[in-house]
C-alpha cells in the first residue's frame, strides 16, 4: 500500500489554473498533490547572442523555491550570491524540455522566458514545473499568434513530465515526497504528447532495477504524461 492510498498506477489530484498572473503574456498555477508550482511565460524581442540574426527563437527557464516550500526555511539563494547546482540543473532540464517541442525557425527571432516558482514541494517539483511550464508557454504564443506577430504555430508538440520509481518493490507513478525519500528506485520522465522521450533521469537509490522493471516504469510514464497532456489542452483551450 503506498502511504497516500493511491493505486500503483494512479496519479495525484492535478489542477491546472491559468492567468494565475496578471502581468504575465502566459501564466499558471499547477498543483500536483501537495505541490504547487507558479509558471509564467514572458516574451522579449530579443534573443542570446549566439543565435542573433539566425531567423531562430529561443525557449529558456528559470527555476526556484521560496524559503518556506519545504518542511523547513531554506536560505534564498540570493543571499548566497548564486544559484545552487540543483537549481541550475533543473532549470536547463526545464529549458531544453520545453524546445524540444517548439519549431524555433516558427517562432521567430524572439525569446519566451518561463519561470518557475515553486511555493509548495512535496515531491516531483521539476516535473510540475516542466507539465505548468509548457501551459504558461502555449497561452503565451496564443498571444503572438492572435496579434497576428507568428504565422504558424510553433508549439509542435505538448510536453509534460511525471515522475515513477520502484517504492516497496512495485513500481509506482508520480511519486510524492514520502516515496521518493524511500524509493529504492527513482526516476523523471519527460516526454510530448505523441509519447516520444525528451529525457529520462533514472537512478537507483540503494537497490538496483531491471530492464523489465524499466519498461514497467516507462509504461507508467506515458500513462502519467498522457492524462497530464489531456489536462493541459482542457486548460488552455
Amino acid at each position: 500500500m503506498r502511504p497516500s492510498g493511491r493505486e500503483l498506477s494512479e496519479m495525484r489530484a492535478v489542477s491546472i489554473e491559468t492567468g494565475f498572473t496578471k502581468h504575465a503574456e502566459g501564466s499558471c498555477l499547477i498543483k500536483v498533490g501537495d505541490t504547487h508550482v507558479i509558471c509564467t511565460a514572458t516574451i522579449e524581442d530579443r534573443v542570446p547572442p549566439f543565435i542573433k540574426g539566425s531567423g531562430l527563437g529561443w525557449v529558456t527557464a528559470e527555476y526556484g523555491m521560496l524559503p518556506r516550500s519545504t518542511t523547513s526555511r531554506m536560505r534564498r539563494e540570493s543571499s548566497a550570491g548564486k544559484q545552487g547546482g540543483r537549481t541550475v540543473e533543473i532549470q536547463r532540464l526545464i529549458g531544453r524540455s520545453l524546445r524540444a517541442g517548439v519549431d524555433r525557425v516558427a517562432l521567430g527571432e524572439r525569446q519566451i522566458s518561463v519561470d518557475c516558482d515553486v511555493i509548495q514541494a512535496d515531491g516531483g517539483t521539476r516535473c510540475a514545473s516542466i507539465t505548468g511550464g509548457w501551459v504558461a508557454l502555449r497561452l503565451a504564443v496564443n498571444k503572438l499568434m492572435k496579434a497576428g506577430d507568428v504565422i504558424t504555430d510553433p508549439l509542435v508538440d505538448p510536453v509534460a513530465a511525471v515522475s515513477c520509481g520502484i517504492y516497496a518493490g512495485q513500481p509506482v507513478l508520480d511519486l510524492d515526497y514520502p516515496e521518493d525519500s524511500e524509493a529504492g528506485v527513482d526516476g523523471n520522465f519527460i516526454m510530448t504528447g505523441s509519447k516520444r522521450l525528451i529525457e529520462v533521469q533514472m537512478s537507483a537509490e540503494g537497490s538496483t532495477y531491471s530492464r523489465d522493471q524499466m519498461n514497467e516504469l516507462l509504461d507508467l510514464a506515458e500513462k502519467g504524461v498522457d492524462e497530464l497532456v489531456q489536462m493541459q489542452k482542457a486548460a488552455c483551450a
